[in-house]
């Protein structure tokens, strides 16, 4: 067993969870999250305009699955990304996990 964790911008949380359900990982939770490409655009929102959004609304995704799931949703997510337009591809990484209950 492995953690899984996927981050997604917004428009594509549709896409990533079809993905999910064809590597056969149906277990996950997900939260909503703004993504940032530098500090600098950080440091602007934390100033003048306060209400103003200055990050990219993006969503994280994490399961404890098993790798034979994860290596399909690789292989998945990797032939997504390649078929981009944008600069904003679905990233994934993988935790091994020592003990669990």
């Amino acid at each position: 067993m492995k953690l899984l964790i996927v981050t997604v911008v917004g428009e594509f949380e549709k896409e990533i969870l079809r993905l999910f359900k064809k590597a056969n990982i149906e277990n996950f939770s997900g939260s909503d999250i703004d993504g940032y490409k530098n500090p600098a655009a950080m440091v602007r929102t934390s100033s003048w305009f306060p209400g103003e959004k200055g990050g990219v609304e993006s969503s994280l995704f994490f399961s404890f699955t098993e790798e034979q799931n994860i290596d399909l949703l690789f292989g998945l997510i990797k032939e997504f990304n390649n078929n981009l337009e944008t600069n904003n591809p679905i990233k994934a990484i993988v935790v091994p996990i020592e003990k669990f209950i």
